[in-house]
């Protein structure tokens, strides 16, 4: 999926952008930002009322059942509203869900213009929003600052557009490719500030999946760790259930809830145990990442983060549950013909099978490098 555009592409020609515009979508972009990690199944969404260059009202959409952008914006704006120019990343919708549509809130505000970011995906809003705003006579201008509207909510596009959660896998490895020790010693590859923005990241996803090799080798909590900010749901896929049963992710569950996905009847004694401590247990079949994310979906999750070895890694490249992909680098060397690579078996054998990640690029994160890009939509198997 490609989630970046042209700015210009649902602008008119006689359309003018002002540099003012683009910064209101902007902060409309930083508004919504707000609420990462809170809104599943909805998209992150800010707004901003402006009257001659003066911001009178903002706002963003803070949660699934709660008021939109826009009506938060409106509110702010109160009767200062008429004849203002309100501006929002993600087309207001116009059909009734958990609340009404927020286009009808924005007629009857009276405001005069509108600067919408982009069309929204979603069928039930795709273009009838911008449509009902027209019908009653204000004039709207849809596509500034595209391209940075779809990569913030590329996950919620790539739900509506594929009927899955977007997948994001991360790993940390040493330069030599190892992602831990021949005897399974991971802590730490990279350093403190990559680490941090590995909290920020689980952060910002509904969702944590490792497998049970990664929960016995490393005992992660795979919380967020920052002030104020939401835990993912951690996500187990175990076989076996050959588990331990004083793990961290069996704790706290009120802080971040746990779910175990494993096959049918499999360890029945430790599935009662897992319940009785207020674990989650679901029974798929098969266990795959395809029906991990199957499930998820029906749970309304949008991003799912997967922190899991090589193993599962690979199914899951394989399975086409991964979109995305976060490689932190450390400058340091471990060796070893048995140590672990963060990618399993694709069963590739020859260098032009390699999958080639698109529209990758590279930063530094302390002393650690990061390179974050995408799999080739082509080599990604939507279930729909």
């Amino acid at each position: 999926m490609n989630v970046q555009s042209d700015d210009s592409d649902n602008l008119p020609p006689t359309t003018v952008v002002t540099a003012f515009d683009k910064e209101m979508i902007q902060r409309c972009l930083s508004l919504a930002r707000n609420a990462l990690g809170r809104t599943a199944p909805n998209p992150l969404v800010g707004s901003v009322v402006v009257v001659d260059g003066e911001i009178i009202g903002e706002g963003f959409h803070p949660g699934a059942g709660q008021p939109h952008a826009e009506v938060f914006a409106l509110q702010a704006a109160a009767n200062r509203a008429k004849g203002a120019t309100l501006y929002v990343n993600l087309e207001p919708c116009n059909h009734y869900g958990r609340t009404p549509p927020c286009s009808e809130a924005v007629v009857a505000a009276q405001v005069a213009k509108v600067v919408v970011g982009m069309v929204d995906p979603d069928p039930r809003v795709s273009g009838g929003g911008i449509a009902r705003l027209r019908a009653a006579g204000m004039e709207v201008v849809v596509g500034v600052e595209e391209a940075d509207c779809r990569q913030l909510n590329e996950a919620f596009i790539h739900r509506i557009l594929y009927q899955q959660p977007f997948g994001i896998l991360k790993y940390a490895m040493t330069l030599d490719g190892k992602i831990a020790t021949s005897n399974g010693h991971s802590a730490w590859i990279t350093g403190e500030i990559a680490r941090n923005e590995v909290h920020k990241l689980r952060a910002a996803c509904d969702a944590v999946i490792i497998g049970g090799n990664t929960l016995r080798l490393d005992n992660p909590k795979l919380t967020s760790r920052l002030a104020d900010a939401p835990n993912p749901l951690r996500v187990v896929m175990s076989r076996t259930l050959d588990l331990p049963e004083n793990a961290y992710l069996w704790q706290e569950l009120e802080v971040a809830p746990t779910l175990v996905l494993t096959e049918v009847g499999v360890n029945r004694d430790f599935q009662q145990l897992l319940l009785a401590k207020g674990v989650k247990v679901v029974e798929l079949n098969p266990l795959t990442p395809t029906e991990a994310m199957k499930y998820l979906y029906s749970l309304g999750i949008v991003s799912v983060l997967w922190e899991c070895g090589g193993t599962l890694a690979a199914s899951a490249i394989s399975d086409g549950a991964v979109q995305k992909v976060l490689a932190f680098i450390a400058p340091k060397l471990i060796g070893g013909s048995h140590a672990f690579s963060p990618v399993g078996e694709l069963n590739l054998t020859n260098m032009t099978q390699a999958l080639d990640l698109e529209r990758y690029h590279w930063r530094s994160v302390g002393s650690d490098c990061l390179m974050e890009g995408y799999l080739p939509i082509k080599q990604i198997i939507p279930y729909i």
